[in-house]
C-alpha cells in the first residue's frame, strides 16, 4: 500500500502538470492548492473567472504556479479543445482530477424536468468522458499519469428523489472502472474518491438544515487526493473513502 504524502516530503510533485476542474471552490479548490504546495504546476478549470483569480492569487503567494482556464464544462465542444490546447503547451498531462458537479434538483423521477436531467448528467458523466478523451493521450504521454474521479455515496444508495445525481455518479464509477481496464498495461492509474459529508455548497444546497460545523472541511480530505496524484501510488481501480 502506498504511504500518504506528508509536509515532511516537501514537494514531491515538482515538475508535475495537474489539471483540476470545479477548481473554484469547496473541494477542488483545496486539492488545486494542496498541489500547487506539492510543487505541482495547476491547470484550473471553472465558470467563474473572478474565482480562478482568487485561487490564482493564493497560489503565488504560496510560491506556486497555475495557469488559468475559464470553461464552462457543459460546453461540450469546448472541452475537446482542451487536450490540444494542453498539448501545445505543456506536451503531457500527469495528473487529472475530476472533480466538477451538479447537483441537480431533488424531486421524484416522475416529476423531474427533463433538462435538469440532461444537465446533471452532462457535467457529471458525459463531461468526465469527454475530458478523458481528450486528455487520453497526454496521459498516456506521461511517466506516471494520474486519474482521480470524485464520486459520492449517492452512486450506491437507495435515496429517493436523488436520481439524476445518483445515476451520473453511478455512470461516473462505470465511466472509471472502463478507463481502468483500457489502462492497465499502461503507467495510468484511474481511482475514485468518495469525499463522504464535507463542508460545502453542494452539501449545503442537499441538506440545508445541517449544522455545517459537523462536518469536516474540503482541507481534511486532500490527503487522498495527494496520495492518489504521487508519481510511486500503485493503487488502481479503487474506490477510496477520504473519510475514514
Amino acid at each position: 500500500m502506498t504511504l500518504l504524502p506528508t509536509p515532511d516530503q516537501g514537494q514531491f510533485l515538482a515538475g508535475r502538470v495537474a489539471l483540476v476542474t470545479g477548481a473554484s471552490r469547496g473541494i477542488g479548490e483545496a486539492v488545486a492548492l494542496a498541489y500547487a504546495r506539492a510543487g505541482a504546476h495547476v491547470v484550473v478549470t471553472a465558470r467563474n473567472t473572478k474565482a480562478l483569480e482568487a485561487l490564482d492569487d493564493k497560489i503565488k503567494a504560496e510560491g506556486g504556479t497555475a495557469t488559468l482556464l475559464p470553461l464552462d464544462l457543459l460546453d461540450h465542444a469546448k472541452i475537446d479543445t482542451l487536450g490540444p490546447v494542453l498539448a501545445e503547451k505543456f506536451g503531457r498531462l500527469d495528473i487529472f482530477v475530476g472533480n466538477a458537479g451538479m447537483l441537480g434538483a431533488l424531486s421524484p423521477l416522475g416529476h423531474a424536468k427533463a433538462n435538469d436531467w440532461d444537465r446533471v448528467i452532462g457535467l457529471n458523466l458525459s463531461a468526465n468522458f469527454r475530458l478523458i478523451r481528450t486528455l487520453d493521450p497526454l496521459l498516456r504521454a506521461s511517466d506516471a499519469g494520474r486519474v482521480i474521479l470524485v464520486t459520492s455515496g449517492a452512486a450506491e444508495g437507495f435515496r429517493a428523489y436523488w436520481g439524476a445525481y445518483a445515476v451520473s455518479k453511478a455512470g461516473l464509477e462505470a465511466l472509471a472502472r472502463s478507463y481502468k481496464a483500457e489502462t492497465d498495461k499502461t503507467n495510468i492509474k484511474v481511482n475514485l474518491v468518495d469525499p463522504g459529508r464535507i463542508r460545502t455548497t453542494m452539501r449545503a444546497e442537499a441538506f440545508p438544515g445541517e449544522d455545517p460545523q459537523t462536518l469536516q472541511t474540503p482541507d481534511d480530505i486532500v490527503a487522498s487526493f495527494l496520495e492518489l496524484a504521487s508519481p510511486s501510488c500503485t493503487r488502481h481501480g479503487e474506490r477510496i473513502k477520504a473519510q475514514g
